[in-house]
């Protein structure tokens, strides 16, 4: 769409007196300014794993319930293998993806849900907040500074999710639900997890509860798996994306951002806005990303 508005602009001033040398060089090309300031019919919805936050949340809350004495060392090593998968394969694979699950479920059942909670938001500062990808967030706040709400919409269970997003300051959080009864974890969830497809319904709901208007949304992910939510926004950007996801970024021009090398992040179609938000942002959150729980 740049391509094709820059071309039809080049072509219709070719046609006109060309300016003067040093006018000329003064000139820069401008894109449109996102996300659009003052417009509530918007919202911004960001995957969590790998696109909010490095690896898995579950994992990190793994770690920190391990510290807590809840599970035994070959719990441990279950979990590190899990992340270690997740971080060389780049994607999330459904059977992986479950057996995290199930070892999750086995761990907390039994347990209250006010405990857990309490011990999220330890575990948060201690083994997530330096995770958080300092670009990503900035986007976030990009949206919140212009008088939008930020959804985080995840696999991981929705207590997790709520506490992360709370304490970044987005809006709240979507999530899978473990079933409990009297305050008390069972071991069961409530219906399916919160993946693929399953997202993409969950922000149909909650747009349509909020009055948004989906052709003015945003979604962030890193997953081909996220491509049914991506694909229901008017603004999708693929987020450290897999080769799955990439490639269909590319097919379908959508943008693209990486955090994960050095690297100059993948530039296409990026809003000048988004750019200099995420570079000015990137520093100032990555310190407030880690103070700790007053």
């Amino acid at each position: 769409m740049l391509a094709g508005e820059a071309a039809a602009e080049a072509a219709r001033k070719s046609t006109q007196e060309a300016p003067a040398a040093d006018e000329a060089l003064d000139e820069t090309p401008r894109e449109p300014e996102f996300p659009v300031v003052g417009d509530t019919s918007a919202a911004a919805f960001f995957d969590l794993d790998n696109t909010v936050m490095q690896g898995a949340a579950l994992f990190h809350f793994g770690r920190g319930l391990y510290k807590r004495h809840f599970f035994h060392k070959r719990d441990l090593a279950r979990f590190a293998w899990q992340q270690i998968y997740f971080r060389l394969a780049g994607s999330e694979n459904p059977e992986h993806m479950a057996d995290v699950r199930n070892s999750a479920l086995s761990i907390v059942q039994g347990h209250r849900v006010a405990e857990l909670m309490s011990m999220g938001e330890e575990i948060y500062d201690e083994y997530m907040a330096e995770r958080v990808w300092p670009g990503t967030r900035a986007l976030a706040q990009a949206h919140l500074d212009a008088g939008q709400k930020v959804w985080l919409v995840t696999a991981a269970p929705v207590e997790t999710a709520t506490i992360i997003a709370r304490r970044l300051g987005l809006t709240g959080a979507l999530g899978t639900v473990a079933e409990s009864v009297g305050g008390v974890y069972t071991g069961k969830l409530v219906g399916e997890p919160l993946h693929g497809p399953a997202k993409a319904e969950a922000v149909r709901a909650l747009a349509a509860a909020e009055g948004l208007d989906l052709s003015h949304c945003a979604a962030y992910s890193d997953s081909a798996n996220d491509i049914p939510m991506l694909s229901l926004v008017g603004h999708p950007y693929a987020i450290n994306p897999d080769s799955r996801l990439l490639k269909h970024a590319r097919e379908h021009g959508w943008r693209l951002r990486d955090y994960r090398t050095g690297r100059k992040a993948v530039r296409v179609g990026i809003p000048a806005a988004a750019v200099v938000g995420a570079l000015a942002g990137g520093a100032a959150a990555a310190v407030a990303l880690q103070r700790r729980r007053r």
